[in-house]
């Protein structure tokens, strides 16, 4: 569905409010010095009032400019005008980044819900707005088009409002509308928006997003920050169904999205069927689609960013993007060290409101690396002067190339070894030896130094039951200690007395680090999941161990007790043979109990050339390939 051509502005509006009009010139001319000049934000940024306001810039001492963010020129943040202009922003974009980290312009964190309250409270007073709008229509109504976000409580706020007045803004529907007799002049303008491109995704930021989109659901709420890492994650989200988007900003990609039937916000809980956002950021391509079109609804920041409002959406999953996190979950967003460098923005709010939603997932993604490989992003420490913009009390799923952390409502050492396995191979051994140092780990982790493996994602796969419950099958994890001990408790006494040859009564923690610290090519684990509002739940345990000399591997699985006789131990070993054919393995042994009958019909009925010899109650199997 695209925008609607239909619509016309009133053709007679510049007659009816000739009074209102002036030129961009004119209208600049009532500027004073020492006033505070709110600017548009984004793409709606009225150029031609920047451009006037800035030609009057020896006239204008200690006036304060204060924005979220802008596309395209800043000519008024620069070193030599700082004795005129002085920027004041709650985001640090590329075009006002380096007069801030001069130390001639300001930087406002805060959470961009509570932008709005700044204004109405006259803790941060306006002396003048300029903005960009659609020509009126018949009832004098404007529309805010692209960027309503925090722009419709400053022209509601600010003493006196300027409007450059533009026909190819597109006219957006929702909470987007002032009234003309609102505004107090009107600078007719016609000339095209600032355009932003689509950022450039390499594979790095692809893996990631297939990581994410691992954790999209359908029927799912999205929200996608700003940045490379949410761009990427559409791609991956083609085969999801009814998803919805409530989101600060929205870009290109979601076009494509809505025209493939991905998008369809029909298991939306607030705003069924509606795409929310505050303000769209990309080509014409997405402001002549959103022009008059009734399936977006823009909205203001002081309710799209609302953390109540957010969680009141089922399944309800934000993706936010960091600089660096450190090994205890404090994700540093807005500074690398003491530099400033973006904003908080809507990070906190989006993350605050998917952790309340039911099923939400709040989504922290950032890649393994900085600077080509030379400098992890997770860190042990953070840089000093980093802010903290999502603590380590908020932060629920991390996600890198390597795979995804789930950090919510864990221990400080399980929080370690969650985000050091998806750190890059390269640091994580420094990383481990850092975290015992600090004390975040048990001493004796020493001994899984340089053993910290992530296995490959060719491990994956699914089994779908009788009854449609879907096992997911993947590499086992550094982190699936907890978990496996879980899964040991749960096995009745015949279980582990099968699978271990003991009636051993506890595991020791030596053994369960043997048991998830394994390299994935002399040793492979796999282990059988069901998704929990938590993480997941381990049901099933196979692995093989090779011996080099032979060139076979001894094959083992267990699965726990209610779940089995539903065929998980033959999936199990016919998963775990695919994967050693792979990597060049002639064939399996394994050693069974005479009583365990389960355990010889699925070897005996695997499909391979088996041979058996009995020796003091052990059967020895020997597999071919």
């Amino acid at each position: 569905m695209s925008g609607e051509a239909g619509y016309h502005h009133d053709p007679d509006w510049q007659d009816k409010y000739k009074d209102m009009i002036a030129t961009a010139e004119e209208a600049m001319a009532s500027i004073r010095p020492g006033q505070k000049i709110f600017i548009g934000t984004g793409g709606a940024q009225p150029l031609q009032l920047v451009r006037a306001l800035v030609a009057r810039s020896k006239e204008l001492a200690d006036t304060q400019v204060i924005h979220m963010m802008t596309l395209g020129d800043a000519p008024y943040a620069y070193k030599e005008l700082s004795d005129h202009f002085s920027v004041n922003t709650f985001f640090v974009a590329d075009n006002v980044r380096t007069v801030i980290q001069e130390g001639y312009g300001e930087y406002t964190p805060m959470f961009l819900s509570d932008v709005p309250r700044l204004f109405q409270s006259g803790q941060m007073p306006l002396d003048v707005a300029l903005i960009q709008i659609t020509p009126p229509d018949d009832q004098g109504r404007c529309s805010l088009g692209i960027s309503v976000d925090i722009v419709k409580s400053a022209a509601q706020n600010a003493s006196l409002v300027v409007a450059q007045v533009n026909p190819q803004m597109p006219r957006t529907l929702g909470d987007s509308f002032v009234s003309i007799f609102d505004l107090d002049v009107l600078v007719p303008v016609d000339e095209p928006l600032v355009e932003s491109s689509p950022p450039r995704v390499d594979d790095i930021t692809r893996a990631i997003g297939e990581n994410i989109a691992s954790l999209v659901e359908d029927g799912s709420t999205i929200e996608l920050g700003i940045g490379r890492i949410p761009h990427a994650v559409l791609e991956f989200l083609k085969d999801k169904k009814d998803l919805g988007i409530h989101s600060e900003m929205i870009t290109d990609p979601v076009i494509d999205m809505i025209e493939a039937g991905v998008v369809t916000g029909a298991q939306k809980h607030t705003d069924r069927g509606k795409v929310v956002a505050s303000f769209a950021m990309g080509t014409k391509r997405l402001y002549d689609y959103v022009h008059n079109n009734p399936l977006f609804s823009f909205n203001p920041t002081e309710y799209v960013n609302d953390p109540f409002v957010i969680g009141q959406q089922h399944r309800m999953v934000a993706i936010n993007t960091a600089l660096e996190i450190d090994l205890t979950g404090q994700v540093c967003a807005d500074s690398l060290g003491t530099k400033f460098y973006s904003g908080i923005g809507g990070q906190a709010d989006f993350n605050r409101g998917a952790a309340r939603s039911v099923g939400g997932r709040p989504i922290i993604a950032l890649p393994s690396c900085a600077q080509n490989g030379k400098v992890s992003r997770i860190v042990a420490t953070l840089t000093p002067g980093a802010g903290v913009v999502t603590t380590r009390g908020s932060v629920h799923y991390v996600v890198t190339e390597y795979g995804v952390a789930y950090l919510h409502g864990k221990s400080v050492q399980e929080r370690a070894m969650a985000l050091i396995s998806i750190a890059h191979p390269n640091f994580r051994e420094e990383l481990l030896a850092k975290a015992i140092e600090y004390k975040y780990v048990h001493p004796e982790m020493a001994d899984v130094e340089g053993k910290v493996y992530v296995g490959p994602k060719e491990l994956r796969t699914t089994m779908l039951l009788d009854d449609g419950t879907l096992v997911s099958f993947r590499a086992i994890h550094p982190t699936d200690e907890p978990a496996t001990r879980d899964l040991f408790y749960s096995l009745s006494q015949e279980t582990v007395h099968y699978r271990y040859m003991s009636h051993m009564k506890r595991i020791p923690r030596r053994q369960l680090q043997n048991f998830v610290y394994v390299d994935h090519r002399n040793e492979v684990a796999v282990v059988g999941t069901l998704p929990e509002a938590y993480g997941e739940e381990i049901i099933a345990i196979g692995r093989y161990y090779l011996d080099p000399k032979t060139n076979r591997a001894e094959v083992a699985f267990v699965v726990r007790d209610d779940w089995q006789n539903r065929g998980i131990g033959s999936f199990i070993l016919k998963h775990l043979v695919t994967i050693a054919k792979r990597n060049g393995i002639a064939g399996f042994s394994a050693e069974v109990m005479r009583d365990n009958k389960a355990m010889q019909s699925v070897i005996n009925q695997s499909g391979l050339k088996v041979r058996s010899n009995l020796h003091e109650a052990v059967y020895h199997f020997e597999m071919d390939f």
